[in-house]
């Protein structure tokens, strides 16, 4: 992913994603990331154009690290919902800014590699058979139950393991 970077641009990247997954989306603006780097905020500009640009630099490693974790899931158990499942909220609730910075928003699908959101959907599609619209509900379950986790919005006695299991075994098996 970081290959067709320039090394100061990987450090810039590098230092996007501390300052974000220490404090959030919100802190992460060019002038607090030139802060963080020691240099001035016109600096930046001489590798990246805007901070949109280090956003989608931040969301494709995002895409490549949960791709890396569903493929890894799914070489220990093919084809098995839940394993995947299990990989992706581990991966959400161990990053859980970077992983709302590319899902809470649009993808900014003509700037990512190519090639890399299709990567990160296809240990879910083979689990679904390639079956798009299972694959798909699938997803909107997985990303609406870890978000939900992440915003704290379940209540204390919830038992999301169960939740999960149910989630996914209706899913699989309507």
């Amino acid at each position: 992913m970081t290959e067709r970077l320039t090394p100061r641009a990987k450090e810039i990247v590098t230092a996007a994603r501390e300052l974000l997954e220490e404090s959030g989306p919100a802190a992460l603006t060019m002038r607090t990331l030139a802060d963080r780097l020691g240099i001035k905020a016109p600096s930046l500009y001489k590798h990246f154009p805007d901070k949109q640009a280090v956003e989608v630099e931040l969301i494709a490693q995002m895409l490549e690290e949960s791709a890396a974790a569903l493929e890894a899931a799914e070489e220990r158990e093919p084809a098995s919902l839940p394993a995947l499942a299990a990989a992706y909220r581990t991966y959400a609730l161990a990053h859980p800014h970077l992983y709302c910075l590319g899902t809470e928003r649009p993808l900014p699908r003509a700037a990512l590699p190519p090639g890399l959101e299709d990567r990160a959907a296809m240990p879910l599609m083979r689990a679904c058979g390639g079956e798009v619209d299972l694959a798909r509900s699938v997803w909107a379950f997985a990303h609406g139950m870890v978000i939900l986790e992440i915003h704290g919005r379940f209540p204390d006695d919830a038992d999301l393991e169960a939740a999960w299991k149910r989630g996914l075994q209706t899913l699989h098996h309507p």
